[in-house]
């Protein structure tokens, strides 16, 4: 099992950016494939980048493309999102997420999570 822990929301200008950062811990964090995804009130959640467990590949839902971007640093356990040029849209509770499996579709594929971080919360205003 693996515990994932967000930071670094908060309340920003548009065209402002954010980085934000998941700690894991409990386990092996090179086991999981991992994801961002966001949830703004009234919505359902969306994906927004998800990696891949061994070589930490990328694929980017329309959400994530152009402006925001995932890494990590593996000596840490630590996954980041950086975040620029953030719109009033961007407006949601961010998670990442740790899975044990993937889908593949023709152009990437999606982490499927089995654990949740407790999310971070990013306001852009107008």
């Amino acid at each position: 099992q693996v515990q994932l822990v967000e930071s670094g929301g908060g309340s920003v200008q548009a065209g402002g950016s954010l980085k934000l950062s998941c700690a894991a811990s409990g386990s092996t964090y090179s086991r999981y494939c991992m994801g961002w995804f966001r949830q703004a009130p009234g919505k359902e959640r969306e994906e927004i980048v998800s990696i891949t467990s061994s070589s930490r590949t990328t694929t980017y839902a329309d959400s994530g493309k152009g402006r925001f971007t995932s890494s990590q640093d593996n000596a840490k356990n630590t996954l980041y999102l950086q975040m620029n040029s953030l719109k009033p849209e961007d407006t949601a509770m961010y998670y990442c997420a740790a899975g044990t499996s993937m889908q593949y579709y023709s152009s990437g594929f999606h982490c499927l999570p089995n654990y949740w971080g407790q999310g971070t919360q990013v306001t852009v205003s107008s």
